[in-house]
């Protein structure tokens, strides 16, 4: 049996649901339990979005489950903020040490407290939460030039007032912006927290811009797993609309636990993503959540959940993090306009402050090998839904790092400088880059100096694509060209640069229809434009839906000709053979003659794999192109996008949902369903 359990976790609300001017309480067993309600977020009406909210149990059994119902009630009166004055005073301190070279360095989160300005994160009569952070020292009192530890004190009180349960985050970072000479360095590490010894690692190799976390309690852990209510999750639009009919496979979640445990992860680790992104291929990392997120927000299950917070404790491992020493913040592009993470002849010089902005490089090579290469066109969301889900600040952090990162690894010119376009990333790039954007956005708190940031560069790419595709483009299919770089890159029948890749573009739809279910108002005009695509190739006349997630689409028949204006070209351009005349197999039938999702036209393709000898079982009719069984397939790709476009209201939407639902074979959505989206 437990006793006065703490339970501190993050919680969002839909529009309205708390009131500007009302508060909470907690049911819990039939009685009214008191709440810590600390507001971060709220929305535009100023009902409260996001809060961190804290509780205390009388009483936990072993396997017991509960119900904490989270009601309305009178807004609590404003309590002053609380130092750690009491806590320090009782003998507390955290302590990292770390040997590097042979030269002992350490950080005191004690000293810190004491000593330098904190930030208050979590404050009121159940839990205080205190954060600071500095470079390690030697014994000599100097500041180690790269490394640094950040504390996160979080502090409970018993019922006498007395201070009760500590929670200590500690994080270690190498991750400094201009920082001259980064490199990677290997130390033994060592935590001491109340001068007991609780943790210890030798030889870790900690790369260059990168960072690791641990969490320790130096009482005993609350044995207690949250559930958040997935409906309500689900409602709030904070999270796309997963599929609530799904059952999450109880396999693929023991699968998932024993792959976990196998890699044991730990600093500088990464399990289960792939370490090299730019690798192709369907894979599960990679949606508006990453599969494991998924199968957690559907099955709310604790093996899932430690996953996927693991999985944002992790992604601190990837070199791509740059901290400015000036702000404490991810370098800001409107600080340095010509930030780059590598020198490109002279695109990073500041002409108007006489400086080169781009971010000294690790050198030598030998000195700075990471296992990790990150990229905009295959980068997770880590840490949206651990921060949503918890409160926690490393997360935060995280979302940042990467929502900004997807800025600055781009040439300034590109990005027009301080405006943040990510236009010139391949489509998929620019899909999750507005992802982490629009999710950093929406949920930093309010005070946060980087929302405004966020939200100004959100809206600065809006205002872009609303402009040049919605306003000023004669591509009537909707797809997304890129504006001059390289989106139409695929040969097809008509010759080099005529074809597009409509995976890609489904990614960007669904990213933009996640937009819009956060409520960035001015998406909803470049989404009703943007589902014309999926939209069209389910349902427009002359164009199979069966091939609506081919890998490649004809949009023109040579690269000089303008694009097509009808869906019905466009399919029919695409089932040309490379010289341009008609797909036959060796029958002599023509594709385009057969009847769309007929028993003929899948014969017409099981007899194509006969002629090219690839040995493949037989197609069924009305089964989609695109490898339609696999949960990474183009159809699963395209369904996100889909089911989007189905709330526009912009004509056949719905009936293309209707489509796309009837289709022959779909994926086992049981096992990775990080696509299984529908229609709200």
């Amino acid at each position: 049996m437990q006793y006065n359990v703490p339970l501190t976790f993050g919680q969002v609300f839909a529009p309205g649901a708390f009131p500007a001017t009302g508060g909470l309480a907690g049911v819990y067993a039939g009685a009214t339990l008191p709440l810590q309600v600390n507001i971060k977020a709220r929305h535009p009406d100023g009902s409260v979005r996001h809060a961190i909210i804290t509780a205390v149990l009388p009483q936990m059994a072993a396997g017991q489950n509960g119900t904490l119902a989270l009601t309305a009630a009178a807004a609590p009166a404003q309590s002053p903020q609380t130092g750690p004055g009491s806590l320090l005073a009782s003998g507390f301190d955290a302590t990292v040490k770390l040997t590097v070279d042979g030269q002992l360095y350490t950080a005191s989160a004690a000293e810190l407290l004491q000593n330098t300005a904190y930030q208050t994160w979590l404050s009121g009569p159940m839990v205080n939460e205190w954060q600071v952070s500095a470079p390690f020292k030697s014994a000599a009192g100097v500041n180690h030039p790269h490394l640094s530890a950040r504390f996160a004190i979080r502090s409970y009180k018993s019922g006498n007032g007395v201070y009760g349960k500590t929670r200590v985050d500690v994080t270690v970072e190498n991750n400094w912006a201009y920082e001259p000479a980064p490199k990677t360095f290997t130390y033994d590490a060592e935590v001491l927290i109340n001068r007991k010894s609780i943790y210890n690692i030798a030889a870790l190799k900690h790369y260059h811009h990168a960072r690791w976390r641990k969490v320790f309690w130096p009482e005993l852990e609350p044995a207690v797993h949250i559930k958040h209510d997935t409906a309500y999750l689900i409602a709030s639009k904070a999270v796309p609309n997963y599929d609530q009919g799904l059952t999450i496979s109880p396999s693929a979640l023991t699968t998932m636990k024993t792959t976990w445990d196998a890699a044991k992860p730990g600093p500088m680790g990464m399990a289960m993503v792939d370490k090299y992104m730019p690798a192709t291929g369907g894979r599960p990392d990679i949606g508006l959540n990453h599969a494991w997120g998924a199968m957690y927000l559907l099955s709310m299950d604790e093996r899932a959940k430690e996953v996927t917070v693991g999985l944002s404790d992790l992604s601190g491992s990837w070199p791509m993090h740059y901290r400015d020493r000036v702000t404490g913040q991810p370098v800001s592009i409107v600080d340095y306009p010509f930030v780059r993470d590598i020198k490109i002849s002279t695109d990073s010089f500041n002409r108007a402050l006489n400086r080169w902005e781009d971010l000294p490089q690790c050198t030598p090579a030998i000195e700075c090998k990471t296992p990790y290469t990150p990229e905009t066109s295959h980068h997770p969301s880590f840490s949206y839904l651990p921060y949503l889900v918890t409160g926690d600040t490393y997360h935060l952090d995280e979302l940042h790092f990467w929502a900004n990162w997807n800025l600055i690894n781009q040439n300034p010119g590109y990005r027009k400088h301080a405006t943040g376009l990510v236009k010139s990333h391949q489509v998929r790039g620019q899909a999750w880059s507005l992802r982490s954007l629009t999710q950093a956005a929406y949920i930093a708190p309010d005070d946060h100096p980087l929302k405004a940031y966020f939200n100004k560069i959100v809206d600065n790419n809006l205002d872009w694509y609303n402009t040049t595709f919605v306003a000023g483009n004669t591509n009537q299919l909707g797809f997304i060209d890129n504006s001059g770089f390289a989106a139409v890159a695929y040969t097809g029948p008509g010759g080099p640069k005529t074809g597009m890749s409509p995976w890609q573009d489904d990614f960007f739809t669904s990213s933009i229809g996640q937009a819009h279910e956060l409520g960035f108002t001015k998406s909803k005009t470049l989404l009703d434009w943007k589902a014309r695509f999926p939209v069209g190739r389910l349902t427009a006349p002359g164009y199979c839906w069966v091939d609506g997630a081919v890998y490649a689409l004809s949009v023109r028949a040579t690269e000089a000709s303008p694009y097509f204006t009808t869906f019905a070209q466009a399919w029919q351009a695409t089932f040309r053979a490379p010289d341009n005349t008609d797909l036959v197999n060796s029958t002599g039938q023509r594709y385009v003659d057969q009847p769309c999702a007929s028993q003929l036209q899948a014969n017409w393709r099981t007899q194509l794999e006969i002629d090219k000898r690839s040995g493949r079982t037989p197609w069924l009719a009305g089964e989609m192109t695109g490898y339609a069984s696999s949960q990474e397939g183009f159809p699963a790709n395209m369904q996100p996008a889909v089911a989007m476009a189905a709330s526009t209201g912009i004509p056949n939407a719905r009936a293309a949902w209707d489509v796309f639902a009837k289709r022959t074979i779909k994926p086992d959505y049981s096992q990775r369903p990080q696509f299984a989206i529908v229609p709200r």
